[in-house]
């Protein structure tokens, strides 16, 4: 008897969150999806023996306390800019009381001031509104005592090509931009070896674009 692994992908329309769904379906047959979004109607074709449509909202704390319930990992495939964190602080809240442990958040580059160079200015000047939302979204997570990963994305283009390389905090940013593809790898690569990157806040994005002074699409 397979036991299986059971994924709650919050924000499951977004366009990482589908390409993670469609390679764990693929490549882990262990796993068992539960796709929480605003509406369902857009992933229902997914619906099935190892996949769970939930339509709701993050600040709708009875619906995903439900779907939280017996839950393995957690990944929220958006950035919280909620001016007061709230949807950070539902997942943590719910997960706490799920007794679930391993959450993936998505998040922005720049929270640390890691990134160098001219891209640095560039980006920390153009993402300047959500960057107090961001940071404290990282803070809230790292001091929750859950097993957490915090996922600093580049600027992403739609390259099919899984290429990039990881840095950790207090690591200066290598690159400035990647792909959807390879944000997603990293997602499904922590999904099937929970241990890996747990309790960090990494940073992902295509060494070759390192040194330039805007994203690359």
């Amino acid at each position: 008897m397979i036991l299986m692994k059971k994924v709650l992908i919050i924000g499951a329309n977004g366009q990482i969150a589908r390409i993670v769904t469609n390679r764990l379906l693929k490549e882990q047959p262990d796993t068992e999806l539960t796709l929480y979004l605003r509406n369902s109607d857009r992933l229902s074709h997914l619906a099935g023996d190892r996949v769970n449509i939930v339509e709701g909202d993050i600040n709708d704390l009875d619906t995903l306390n439900k779907s939280m319930k017996g839950q393995d990992i957690v990944f929220v495939g958006f950035v919280d800019h909620d001016e007061k964190n709230t949807p950070t602080k539902n997942v943590i809240k719910s997960m706490k009381e799920q007794n679930v442990k391993r959450i993936i958040v998505s998040n922005v580059l720049g929270i640390y001031d890691e990134v160098p160079g001219e891209y640095g200015r560039w980006n920390k000047e153009t993402i300047a509104s959500g960057l107090p939302t961001a940071i404290r979204s990282d803070e809230l997570l790292e001091e929750s005592g859950l097993d957490y990963t915090t996922l600093r994305l580049p600027w992403l283009n739609d390259r099919d090509e899984v290429k990039y390389v990881i840095t950790h905090k207090g690591e200066e940013y290598n690159g400035v931009s990647g792909s959807r593809q390879s944000m997603a790898d990293v997602v499904v690569r922590i999904i099937e070896n929970p241990e890996f990157v747990n309790n960090d806040s990494i940073g992902i994005a295509d060494a070759d674009t390192q040194g330039e002074d805007r994203p690359v699409y």
